[in-house]
């Protein structure tokens, strides 16, 4: 059985995705030892600019049709509105050569091989629900339901799934919410306009029931953090400071997965990495 990990990548007026994909491909091989496939928009651009073909199993082309807007910070002082392309995690099943496959968003950054036992579990669909910001002051209630008075909300930043009717049922359910969003935001009470996958994902998981949780937790810094310094396993970070804007708290994390949600400090990192 077939093993790997499925990466999407489409850069908007500012943020390299493709670089990320790049970057974390290479630390997937690193930690985990795993092939990857990329999923981008410009194939030929991975290839002339960042050697993808080194990095990458295999690179799938594939258009986009659809784009949100979503506000991007860079700390607590910093914001910009953006493209958001990110309507094509609904087809992670049709596109990934693996039977057993592992989603992983490119900001996202690998440092130890905890997500290797998923291939060895006998469970089909995993995804993160428990999470943990690395603030420690920050109300983190927006990632424990998908809103005030709905349902449990899970990550579609690590998604782990094997090639089944059941799992093809689940993506199937995921492009339906998509494509009847509107439908679901009221049905769910969600309160944001901007498509998200975590929805997406949490909805077909309440209506499907078969989600497990992947090994250890979700832990990640948010937009209004800045990642400082990436030195091989272990990570620097600016954490915002509880009622001081533009104020941080300096962290270190050594061999502990990350998610990254500044991509202007992560873009800067792997520029200097």
């Amino acid at each position: 059985m077939t093993r790997g990990v499925l990466l999407f990548a489409f850069n908007n007026e500012q943020i390299d995705y493709v670089a990320q994909a790049c970057f974390l491909a290479g630390r997937i091989k690193q930690y985990m030892n795993l092939p990857t496939t990329l999923v981008t928009d410009d194939v030929q651009r991975v290839v002339k600019h960042y050697n993808g073909l080194e990095v990458f199993d295999d690179i799938y082309g594939h258009a986009v049709e659809q784009k949100n807007k979503k506000t991007y910070f860079d700390g607590s002082l910093s914001k910009k509105v953006l493209d958001f392309k990110n309507f094509t995690r609904s087809d992670a099943y049709d596109l990934t050569p693996y039977q057993q496959t592992l989603i992983l968003d490119t900001d996202y950054i690998i440092s130890n091989n905890i997500l290797s036992k998923v291939f060895e579990s006998s469970n089909k669909l995993m995804m993160y629900s428990k999470s943990l910001d690395v603030s420690g002051w920050r109300d983190a209630s927006e990632f424990s339901y998908i809103s005030e008075t709905s349902i449990k909300f899970y990550w579609a930043t690590c998604v782990y799934f094997t090639k089944d009717p059941e799992n093809k049922a689940f993506f199937d359910v995921i492009k339906h919410i998509k494509n009847n969003y509107q439908h679901y935001r009221n049905l769910y009470q969600i309160t944001s306009t901007v498509f998200r996958n975590d929805y997406a994902f949490s909805i077909a998981a309440h209506i499907m029931g078969n989600v497990k949780e992947l090994p250890g937790k979700m832990i990640y810094s948010t937009a209004k953090d800045i990642l400082h310094k990436i030195d091989n396993n272990e990570l620097t970070m600016l954490v915002e400071k509880q009622n001081r804007t533009g104020e941080y708290t300096l962290l270190k994390s050594k061999d502990t997965n990350l998610h990254i949600m500044n991509k202007f400090s992560l873009s800067r990192e792997i520029a200097n990495a």
